[in-house]
Parts: structure tokens; sequence; C-alpha cells
């Protein structure tokens, strides 16, 4: 595998608060990394400088082998693209309209089978021609994604392999749509996406990543598989809850806190 995003030693301060602390990693092509880590943690800060949308303090990140502040920002987009936790559309724009917003400059007549299949693959062809404000929340997160995705085929038919980051991509998305958002990453890595995704389920965390990266006060508590890292002893340490962890039929890990076992009678 080859790096394709890499950050070292980056340091964020406000003030006189640290957010991220001196933090070290290395994300490489076709990868899918979970951040993980309780409220405050500094997950969204980390994926706000993984993207460029936030610039370091002290230390350097590089997306492929280049300062990431480097770029300007046609060829960054072209090379990474990136689902923000929070986006908020007033205006009657239609699902269609939202999702071709990802092509750039790219040719509307060129870009339209990229549309059409970022809108089929996220489950809203039905809804196209809806406008946005009238979708519940899950609908509306879902057409960002397929923006998103657009953005990231443009790209990746110019420059190859890019870089997907999402941050809380699941938090208004039902169980189904949960999975599937997965399993569209998850085939996008295959093609040699680098996939980074901060998530606050766990066990959603281990179906989703190759790697978990567990950030605690701003700095990695942990890193490495879902098996090194979803342990009770990294649970109790960084979330401050007991928690049993059980193994599936595939041998991944999955939680079950003692609170809800209690519940449960075991």
């Amino acid at each position: 595998m080859n790096a394709v995003l890499e950050a070292a030693g980056v340091h964020v301060s406000i003030g006189q608060t640290t957010l991220i602390d001196g933090i070290d990693l290395r994300i490489d092509d076709g990868e899918m990394v979970a951040i993980v880590g309780p409220n405050g943690a500094g997950k969204s800060t980390l994926l706000r400088l993984l993207s460029a949308d936030l610039r370091a303090s002290h230390g350097v990140v590089r997306l492929k082998d280049q300062d990431i502040h480097a770029y300007a920002p046609h060829a960054l987009a072209l090379r990474r693209a990136m689902l923000s936790q929070h986006v908020s559309v007033s205006f009657p724009f239609t699902v269609e309209e939202i999702v071709r917003m990802g092509r750039g400059s790219q040719a509307v007549a060129a870009a339209q089978p990229l549309i059409d299949a970022a809108i089929d693959e996220v489950g809203l062809n039905d809804f196209r021609h809806r406008e946005l404000p009238t979708l519940s929340g899950g609908e509306q997160q879902r057409a960002h994604f397929a923006r998103v995705l657009v953005q990231l085929a443009c790209g990746e038919a110019v420059q190859g392999p890019g870089v997907l980051l999402l941050d809380e991509p699941t938090s208004s998305l039902d169980l189904k749509h949960q999975i599937a958002l997965v399993e569209i990453a998850r085939r996008r890595a295959r093609r040699g996406t680098a996939v980074v995704a901060v998530l606050h389920d766990l066990n959603l965390a281990v179906r989703f990543a190759d790697r978990i990266i567990v950030l605690r006060h701003g700095a990695i508590a942990a890193e490495g598989t879902p098996a090194e890292t979803i342990t009770s002893e990294v649970i109790r340490q960084v979330f401050e809850i007991d928690v049993a962890v059980e193994r599936s039929s595939d041998g991944s890990p999955f939680l079950l806190p003692q609170a809800m076992r209690q519940i449960l009678g075991e």
C-alpha cells in the first residue's frame, strides 16, 4: 500500500486549550479508517485538519507527499472529498441539483452518468426531483453523501484514487441506511480510495474499519485493528464505561454495555 494522507506532529490550540496534541498518522490507499472517541476528544478537528479545512498550529499534513495547503482549491477538490457533520440548505434545490454540485467544473453532460449513479446508489431515485428542505434529515444526509460521491468520482477520473472523508455520516440514518453507507464506502476502498470516517457507534466502526484510531484529549489513545482497539480495557480507559466485548461468528468484536447486560438479565 502507498501512503495517501499523512499527519506529522500536528497540534491545534485555541488560546490555552489544546484540541489536537501532537498526532502522527498515515492513511494508505484502499484503507478504511474509523476515528472514534468520546465527545470533545478532537475527532472532527482531526478530520478538518486532514481535509485542509483547518490549519495546524504545528506540524504538517501531506496529501500524496505534498503539503495539503500547497494545493489550489480546485486541485484539492479533485483529490479529496469531504462530507461535513452539519450541512444546512434552506434554498429549494432539488436532490438532483444538490448532487450535481459535486461535479465542480466538469460539464453537466459528462458528469450526468456519475450523478445518476450516485443518486441510485444512495437510494434516492424516487426523490431526485423533490426539494431538499421537504425531505427527512436522513434523506437529506443521503443526498449530500451522493454529492460527495460525485465529487470523488469526478476527481478520480482525472487524478486516480483519492480520499473520502466522512464526519459522522450515519448520525441521521436508520440501521438499513447506516449499513448501506458502510457498503458504499467499502466499494470505494476496493477501487483504491482511502476512506476515513468519524463514527460514534463503536459496533459500526468495527464493521466499517480496517483500522481504528481511538482519540482521547486530542491524542491517540489506541490504534490498530478492531480486535486490537475495541477491548474492555481501552473502552474503560477512554470512555469511562465498563463493557463486555463479545465476539461474532467471524471473530469481530462487538460491545454490550454492562448496564444493558443487567437489563437483559445476563
